[in-house]
Order: C-alpha cells, then structure tokens, then sequence
C-alpha cells in the first residue's frame, strides 16, 4: 500500500511543479514577451488549476497510509504555494525516508534506505 501512495504522490508532485513552470513560461511569454495572443495561459492555467486541485487531493489522501503526522501533511501542502516546491518537497521527502511509510515491508513499499546487510561468503 505504501508503494503506491508514495508512487502517486511523487508523480502528483512532479505534475504539480511542471504545470506551474509551464505557466511561468506561458506568463513570461504573454506579459514580458508580448508575443501575438494569449501565449497559452488560460489554457496552461486551467491545467494547473486541475493538476493544483489533484495534488492537494493525493495529498490528503497518502498521509494516513505514509504515517505523516499533521505537520509533515501541512508542509506538503503548504509546497503547492511556491513555484517548483512540491518537486523539491518530493526530493526531501525521498531523501529522508517520509515516503517509505510505517507499514512499508509489510506491505511491500518502497523500503528505499533500508540499510542492507553483506552477505557472507561460506569457506
């Protein structure tokens, strides 16, 4: 179960910091630029909006299953602010073992630094 809450929630994350790039670009294009037309923002804003939406969702939604305690669940939700955090809040999470969740072996998770132990050779 952990396994897939910690796979859906990084692919939320990455989704959610791409679609604000990709609004970044269409912004910089439609106000610095003043390229012809809208540059794709109403569009590339609706996607975002969406993909905003999804990402508090799937948030919510894996705290329980990663063993998130509230601040933990707060600071997720508080990465969708700034442009590109939920990417950087996803490196973190990774790195420090937040998306292994408690029950991880049990149910199969990602176990992603479980420290291994060398195999000995017999004589």
């Amino acid at each position: 179960m952990s396994s897939k809450a910690a796979l859906v929630f990084r692919v939320a994350a990455v989704a959610e910091a791409l679609s604000w790039a990709a609004l970044l670009i269409g912004m910089f294009l439609k106000y610095v630029v003043h390229s012809s037309g809208e540059g794709g923002v109403p569009v590339i804003g609706m996607v975002h909006g969406v993909i905003f939406v999804l990402y508090l969702l799937v948030s919510l939604s894996v705290a329980k299953p990663l063993g998130w305690r509230p601040k933990m669940l707060v600071l997720a939700l508080l990465s969708s602010v700034p442009p590109l955090f939920t990417w950087l809040f996803e490196k973190w999470a990774l790195r420090n073992g937040r998306l292994d969740g408690p029950e991880r072996l049990t149910h199969g998770g990602v176990g992603l630094f479980e420290p291994r132990v060398p195999e000995t050779v017999a004589a």
